[in-house]
């Protein structure tokens, strides 16, 4: 789908939200800057989050009711993962994760998640990929 503001952004995470399920992993790739948040947060007011939704940058993560948001900005390894406590939060609600790029092996980790690509087009628009995996 394409998009040609924040605000369509976000509407278009607040309605994939309605998709989801208890436990699902959305992996998210795509450049500094492209949206990745502003398509979270969304996500966020679709599963009725009211809190503000920010980027876990620096925090690695940011915790919301039966949300949980990471920024793998700085991971580059599952061994990274391990320390940060990241597979305690796998099946205690949503988790979210952006820069999932830079874990090449990500994808394995789970039989079933999204694959979420956000490309820049232009200033304002963007191009949103939304592709279900799921492996028996």
């Amino acid at each position: 789908m394409i998009t040609n503001s924040v605000n369509e952004t976000v509407e278009t995470g607040r309605d994939f939200a309605k998709t989801l399920n208890t436990y699902d992993v959305i992996l998210m790739y795509g450049e500094m800057g492209v949206g990745k948040t502003h398509f979270v947060k969304g996500m966020a007011q679709g599963l009725g989050i009211t809190e503000n939704v920010t980027s876990p940058t620096f925090a690695l993560i940011n915790e919301y009711p039966g949300l949980y948001h990471f920024d793998l900005f700085r991971i580059s390894s599952i061994d990274d993962l391990y320390a940060i406590g990241f597979y305690d939060y796998i099946g205690k609600g949503i988790i979210a994760i952006e820069w999932s790029e830079n874990i090449p092996d990500l994808e394995q980790e789970f039989d079933k998640y999204y694959k979420i690509e956000i490309i820049k087009k232009d200033e304002n628009t963007r191009e949103i990929i939304i592709n279900d995996y799921s492996r028996s």
